[in-house]
């Protein structure tokens, strides 16, 4: 494991917890090859990072870590419902540390659209759903 910001992470990630979690501008933005347009706001970016890390199997991580003056990478492979896929993570932070723009990327596409559905799944009946691809049933 490479660069391991946050002390030493375990073979499957568990014991990573990504600091730019608890530390989001109110006004934060995430968007990502999985979803339809951009997610705004504190609570429905938390609430969909925790869906998605509830949904990898594992997280095997080969980089955290700064990158240029306001930036954060996190790099590792998953896998959800069997599938393996690759996750790259980029985080920036505003003036004041906090995370402020968040873009995600899985790879490949076979598993980021099943991950897709998956998290439209988990938030059925919410107006973050939209965010996600529905089943194809």
């Amino acid at each position: 494991m490479a660069n391991a910001e946050n002390g030493d992470i375990d073979r499957q990630g568990l014991s990573y917890y990504p600091w730019w979690l608890d530390n989001l501008a109110d006004d934060v933005t995430l968007e990502g090859a999985a979803m339809n347009g951009t997610a705004r706001g504190a609570e429905a970016v938390r609430a969909i990072v925790v869906k998605a890390r509830e949904l990898y199997e594992f997280q095997d991580f080969s980089f955290t870590g700064d990158f240029g003056d306001n930036g954060f990478l996190e790099i590792y492979d998953a896998s959800v419902l069997g599938e393996p896929m690759k996750v790259v993570v980029t985080v920036t932070r505003n003036a004041s540390g906090q995370a402020q723009e968040l873009a995600v990327l899985h790879r490949p596409r076979n598993t980021l659209l099943l991950f897709s559905r998956e998290m439209n799944k988990k938030f059925a009946g919410t107006p973050i759903a939209e965010h996600f691809l529905a089943d194809e049933s």
